[in-house]
């Protein structure tokens, strides 16, 4: 007869599987976000779903309605070109392994990995939010960069509409806007933005790191292939849109050797000048992207963290002001004289001064303004009053 011990079941703890890339997403973790109160550690559990050829499940975007209390944001340091920036969205379906706004999905107490491209936030009462703050009588304008965290143009705008009703906002009030972005929907909005450029009061600012089709799929997965993207600067540029490309960021042994291919390819397609950032990995950025290159670049990912090391004073980063846009040391400068000889040789500018260029004494304040939240819903009011 068989012992109590012989009839009992061995549960075994897996192991963590290896990580994996996924189909149409950058990160290729959740990894737990600094700010979020409980911990967690991956396990494989033998419950592990994939499609059957070994590839983990996808993860499904969610978007989710967001009513925010401010919309523009304002920074003071001196390496960004603007003062004042507006995103309508939090977090990017974009996926770009990148970026350095990953660790913004920390404050909501979700991952800076896929949830940040998969977990979105719409606000869909910007545009109200931006009628108000213009109709501040101690408002003072000046150029608003619009989609610099997060792309304004991500696939949910299809749906949202929110920039491009921001956009008419800005437009009736005869406000200068950057655009920054690396989706060809901006397209969509030529009817906006093109009366603005005639008014010296919009510019465009397209992202290109690469033109390779395969690296931009892994790198940003979501966003328009390089093709697609050199086609929006030309339609742009022919609609008298004033175009700037934005080599970011620049990752050696991944896109920096098509550092000059770049530039030619933009400047042929109609961009007037160009800036250039190398890799920057702030906070869980860093641990995310190297897991990204351990899972699609292997074989050279010691290589590219031991350059990323020498361009930033032997740390993975360094968030000082003077150094964190173009490193330092002699890596550094050799990619800083090749973009400024590149740039030269094309008749390109550089855009390393602000955004002052652009009009604001054009500006007006919105003849509509919305009521806030609290003197909304007037039948509903009413009706509070009543029964006080």
């Amino acid at each position: 007869m068989a012992g109590p011990d012989e009839n009992r079941e061995e549960h075994v703890m897996l192991p963590p599987r290896p990580l994996a890339a996924r189909k149409g997403r950058g990160a290729v973790s959740n990894m737990q976000g600094r700010y979020e109160v409980n911990g967690r550690e991956s396990f494989d559990d033998g419950w592990t779903h994939d499609d059957g050829d070994g590839e983990p499940a996808p993860f499904k975007t969610q978007v989710t309605d967001e009513f925010a209390t401010t919309l523009l944001s304002r920074n003071a340091s001196p390496d960004i070109p603007f003062n004042v920036s507006l995103n309508p969205y939090r977090g990017c379906e974009h996926g770009c392994i990148y970026c350095f706004a990953r660790p913004t999905h920390s404050y909501l107490g979700l991952s800076p990995g896929l949830d940040f491209e998969s977990r979105i936030f719409a606000k869909v009462n910007a545009p109200d939010l931006l009628r108000r703050e213009l109709s501040r009588p101690s408002y003072v304008p000046e150029s608003i960069a619009i989609g610099v965290n997060t792309d304004a143009y991500q696939p949910c705008e299809r749906e949202f509409d929110i920039t491009r009703r921001v956009l008419e906002v800005l437009n009736e009030c005869e406000h200068p806007a950057a655009m920054i972005t690396k989706n060809s929907l901006i397209e969509r909005d030529i009817d906006l933005l093109a009366p603005m450029a005639q008014r010296n009061q919009a510019i465009a600012a397209i992202t290109l790191t690469t033109l390779d089709p395969e690296i931009s799929r892994t790198l940003e997965p979501r966003a328009a292939a390089p093709a697609r993207r050199l086609r929006t600067i030309r339609t742009l540029a022919e609609a008298g849109i004033p175009v700037r490309v934005s080599v970011a960021p620049v990752i050696p042994f991944v896109t920096e050797p098509e550092l000059e291919r770049v530039l030619e390819a933009a400047r042929e397609a109609g961009a007037l000048s160009a800036h250039y950032v190398v890799l920057r990995l702030p906070w869980e950025v860093n641990p995310l992207f190297q897991e990204w290159l351990q899972a699609h670049f292997p074989d050279r990912a010691q290589r590219v963290m031991n350059r990323v090391r020498e361009m930033r004073g032997g740390k993975d980063y360094d968030s000082d002001f003077s150094q964190r846009m173009h490193g330092e040391g002699v890596w550094a400068d050799l990619i800083r004289q090749r973009f400024e000889k590149a740039v030269k040789r094309l008749g390109m500018n550089l855009t390393s001064g602000r955004f002052a260029e652009l009009d604001t004494s054009r500006f007006r304040r919105p003849l509509v303004v919305p009521a806030t939240a609290g003197k909304q819903s007037g039948n509903a009011a009413g009706q509070l009053d009543l029964f006080s």
